[in-house]
């Protein structure tokens, strides 16, 4: 291992916000019992909004950013991992707390890395990063509490960004059958390529305003909140779970407890930063194996170097985003 590494580094201090590449040593990083090679990490809303100070995501400074990382183990005090491992960690403060994965070299906490299962490489395991990780823990809760295919078709709203791509694929894989929601009309024939059987325009859909409307959905896996969130507890069917995983379209929740007294219906928070140990461990072997996604390298949609981050974040909040980006180190 090299005595210095490059690094995207966040900054904010009398000099103000900023953020970009620098040259660190081992001594500079979040201390840690794992100390990997990185080969990939990947770019998410959270990232983005990490690197411009948009959003107050890192409570301590400096911090290398990238909520994901997969590498392989170069040195480790902890007996769990070997030399050679390759390993993951997704969130668990990652660019919050801790040094994140936007680095040549990574140290990471023993008690939060997970060995790759067979099946599934460090290039995949990013595609998927916290993204995917967040639809099969949403997937797995859902299962727990009861959802099944024969309950009727699955909502999948901001289906064309890197989550509801995921999901759209991941969910088809497991079974279901699923109608993409989004306000990307061109993407559509992309989604059904992944598996979608209904694609839904988000401006032209009315959920009602009635406490209950005519149920239509079987489940739901929800990346906006606000309006949209509240009309899926409308027309889900009876015993149905709906996935809260996201806020882009707002925090507020206006509805009644109607659904959820009258049709049963379950509404499910996915918190993927503070997942249990064994199981996130459990949901990266369900996503090597019966999970997953088919299509993982057409929702691989770029790839890009430490050097070109900032134009992927800028691209990424205004929207013009598709599909999942991984970060080649």
């Amino acid at each position: 291992m090299a005595d210095s590494f490059k690094a995207f580094r966040i900054h904010c201090d009398d000099a103000g916000y900023r953020a970009g590449i620098e040259t660190l040593s081992l001594d500079d990083l979040s201390p840690g019992e794992v100390v990997i090679e990185v080969e990939y990490s990947s770019v998410n809303y959270k990232d983005a909004l990490a690197a411009g100070g948009k959003g107050k995501i890192l409570r301590q400074f400096p911090l290398n950013g990238g909520i994901d990382v997969a590498g392989v183990v170069t040195a480790t005090t902890d007996d769990r991992f070997r030399e050679g491992d390759a390993v993951l960690c997704t969130g668990c403060g990652l660019s919050e707390t801790r040094d994140g994965g936007y680095s040549e070299v990574a140290r990471l906490e023993a008690d939060w890395t997970v060995r790759l299962p067979d099946g599934i490489g460090t290039r995949e395991a990013m595609g998927l990063g916290t993204a995917g990780f967040t639809v099969a823990l949403a997937l797995w809760r859902m299962e727990s509490n009861g959802q099944t295919p024969d309950m009727g078709p699955i909502a999948i709203t901001g289906a064309t960004g890197g989550v509801g791509m995921l999901a759209t694929d991941i969910f088809t894989t497991a079974g279901y059958e699923v109608h993409a929601i989004s306000g990307k009309t061109d993407r559509f024939s992309d989604l059904k390529k992944l598996g979608a059987t209904e694609c839904l325009d988000r401006n032209e859909l009315n959920f009602g305003t009635r406490p209950l409307e005519s149920a239509r959905f079987g489940g739901a896996l929800d990346n906006a909140g606000g309006e949209i969130l509240a009309g899926l507890t409308r027309v889900t069917r009876p015993w149905g779970s709906i996935a809260s995983i996201g806020l882009v379209a707002g925090i507020e929740l206006n509805t009644t407890v109607m659904p959820f007294i009258i049709r049963g219906i379950s509404l499910l928070g996915i918190n993927s930063a503070g997942c249990p140990y064994e199981l996130r461990r459990e949901i990266w072997e369900r996503l090597a194996n019966d999970w997953k996604p088919t299509h993982l390298d057409q929702i691989i949609s770029k790839e890009v170097s430490l050097d070109q981050l900032p134009k992927v974040f800028d691209q990424l909040l205004a929207g013009e985003a598709f599909g999942r980006t991984v970060v080649k180190l």
